[in-house]
């Protein structure tokens, strides 16, 4: 156990000195409607606003991809950005640097999480490679339930595992009833990214 481990208050300790209002949440944003990632940006935000200190981790979306929140995230600052994917599973040609990927971003993830490096963490698009199999959902819950300080943590995507469903302190589903891809349109830029 490290000196700054042996220093810090247990976190169950930490969290009952605080007010009602001020705990960390786990949240999850799952379903297969559309607007599970911009109502994640949109906490991200009001987080910002807050003067949190955040990190977007999206474990799908690849370097190549101009997503507007990214740039609306560049121009606020104090905003990291980190896209920790290749793209999606359907146009990848190699699902296992897919995995590769997305195992590399969840240490970076608890790295942070460890060293307590955001008071936010958005983890877009996340429940994929959980539900790949390529990160462990056990390890996941267990590290998101026992993460130190007071951090905040928002993970995206459709098929929440039901475990991490049960540790979240916060849950929507989004349906879709209707979208334009339904009838044949492409996303739009504006709209989708």
């Amino acid at each position: 156990m490290s000196e700054t481990e042996q220093q810090r208050e247990p976190r169950e300790q930490r969290l009952r000195r605080r007010s009602n209002r001020e705990r960390p949440l786990l949240v999850v944003n799952t379903g297969h409607g559309k607007g599970k990632s911009t109502a994640s940006f949109g906490i991200m935000l009001r987080g910002w606003a807050r003067g949190y200190r955040v990190g977007v981790y999206q474990f799908v979306k690849s370097g190549k991809w101009n997503v507007g929140e990214q740039q609306a995230a560049e121009a606020l600052g104090n905003i990291d950005w980190f896209k920790q994917g290749d793209g999606w599973t359907w146009t990848v040609k190699d699902l296992e640097h897919s995995a590769d990927l997305a195992r590399e971003g969840w240490e970076e993830v608890k790295r942070r999480l460890a060293d307590e490096t955001y008071d936010m963490l958005l983890l877009d698009e996340f429940t994929y490679p959980m539900k790949f199999g390529w990160v462990d959902t056990n390890e996941v819950v267990e590290v998101l339930k026992n993460r130190p300080g007071f951090q905040h943590v928002i993970v995206t995507g459709r098929d929440a595992p039901p475990e991490l469903i049960e540790a979240a302190d916060l849950v929507s589903e989004v349906r879709k009833v209707k979208h334009p891809m339904d009838e044949g349109y492409r996303g739009q830029k504006g709209i989708e990214w």
